[in-house]
């Protein structure tokens, strides 16, 4: 048992098995929700239950955060670093913008504490099994007295730069998922324009030079409705590469790739 105390925000499909992580490799850990029955398997697994996001703040030396966007960062990080003490490091797990990093970082330096951006790539299988990419922007001091946890939920972890360079980084692995999902698309729809059989096309294209991951998701689907889940989340992260590079030639053809795939899978606007 390391005597390192750690906390985790964000306990849904992808922060809680990282947090779970965590608590199996040793350090005491402190979890708080807005939904309190969330936090009953992290208590039965041994984690303590934080009464307020400032109480767990006071408590940690680590702090992870992994919640859905720029707003909910937001929110709980207003609470949180105003208690966190100084040498205490703050990691943001979620996708959000780089500037928003960037105020975070100064906000938390102005108080003694380290921060990382820090966003994940695997999903929550890739968490659960300890295999989560992690991809860092922030000092190298904050990515060595981080790296111990992150270590404990993943298997490739990368210093990119200061902050906000996980989050570039982020948003352009997501957009180029996104683009090989609409890239496989397209190239279905054409293999049925031909009389191809889809499920030979999918083995064919497995074994041979145009395979991805992303075709290989989108293979399985029965439809492009069927990802409406993530659908979502890969149109906020391409949408967010395009604000950030407004007038950029390469991120203006992710965002074109992935188009007419995202359109077909999600219920809401692309735009």
């Amino acid at each position: 048992m390391t005597e390192l105390r750690t906390g985790f925000i964000g306990l849904g499909s992808q922060g809680g098995p990282m947090a779970e992580r965590m608590l199996a490799a040793g350090y005491p850990l402190t979890v708080w929700a807005r939904r309190p029955e969330a936090l009953a398997p992290f208590i039965e697994k041994g984690a303590r239950a934080a009464a307020s996001v400032a109480e767990l703040g006071a408590a940690c030396d680590h702090v992870g955060v992994c919640v859905v966007d720029d707003r909910g960062v937001a929110e709980i990080c207003d609470q949180l670093i105003p208690a966190m003490r100084p040498g205490s490091l703050l990691a943001i797990h979620s996708t959000i913008l780089p500037e928003s990093c960037v105020d975070l970082a100064a906000r938390c330096a102005a108080r003694g504490i380290a921060f990382l951006d820090a966003p994940v790539s695997g999903g929550g299988p890739a968490a659960a099994a300890g295999k989560l990419t992690v991809m860092c922007g922030g000092s190298a001091e904050a990515f060595a007295q981080a790296k111990p946890v992150f270590d404990s939920f993943s298997g490739v972890c990368v210093h990119l730069g200061p902050v906000g360079s996980g989050q570039h980084a982020k948003l352009v692995n997501n957009a180029l998922m996104a683009a090989n999902m609409g890239l496989a698309h397209a190239a279905f729809g054409a293999a049925e324009a031909l009389g191809i059989d889809r499920a030979a096309l999918a083995e064919l294209v497995k074994a041979s030079s145009g395979r991805s991951f992303g075709f290989e998701v989108y293979a399985r689907l029965p439809s492009p409705a069927a990802f409406a889940i993530g659908a979502p989340l890969l149109v906020k992260d391409v949408n967010l590469l395009k604000s950030v590079l407004p007038d950029n030639a390469g991120a203006e053809a992710l965002r074109a790739a992935a188009e007419p795939f995202l359109a077909a899978a999600n219920p809401e606007p692309t735009r």
